[in-house]
């Protein structure tokens, strides 16, 4: 009978601690979506501390780096995490998001490949991967044009490619 005790309040510490990590994501998410990235950053560190190897809360720093304009030290932390967890299709896909912002296409479809590899049903990845090719694509038809200038079809072509890219954008 002293077990049944022990056991309800076992449940309630674990639903607590369950409720503050949710709490701790939620607050962190509130803080990045006001745009309050300092505040969010240290929240997101603090919680860091004391489980540093919390593949969401490093995801939602690697957002707060990029938004606070430290794009290489996001690289770095979603490289890392792509490292510990390479299972987890996001880290793969927000990594080549930030190489495509930098024209580092070759680099993003490596990334987006992995991503689709561990989940060839991420839709978010797999648009990325196509943009990606579509650039990809520009740029040889840019590379085509200046081998041979005279050619329309291929000027035609990066064309197209050009304005669909950009209706797509966000």
């Amino acid at each position: 009978m002293q077990s049944l005790p022990s056991f309800v309040i076992s449940s309630l510490l674990l639903l607590f601690s369950v409720g503050v990590k949710a709490d701790a994501y939620n607050d962190v998410n509130r803080l990045v979506g006001a745009g309050q990235w300092t505040k969010a950053q240290t929240q997101a560190e603090e919680h860091l501390k004391s489980r540093p190897t919390d593949p969401q809360m490093r995801l939602l720093l690697s957002r707060i780096q990029d938004g606070q304009g430290q794009t290489a030290l996001a690289m770095e932390t979603l490289q890392s995490l792509t490292q510990s967890f390479p299972e987890l299709p996001e880290p793969h896909n927000n990594l080549a998001a930030l190489l495509a912002r930098q024209n580092r296409y070759a680099e993003a479809l490596v990334a987006l490949q992995a991503a689709v590899r561990a989940r060839p049903d991420y839709a978010i990845a797999l648009e990325n991967l196509g943009d990606v090719y579509m650039a990809l694509a520009i740029q040889a038809y840019q590379s085509a044009s200046q081998g041979v200038p005279s050619q329309t079809r291929v000027a035609e072509k990066r064309l197209a490619a050009e304005q669909l890219l950009k209706s797509t954008a966000p």
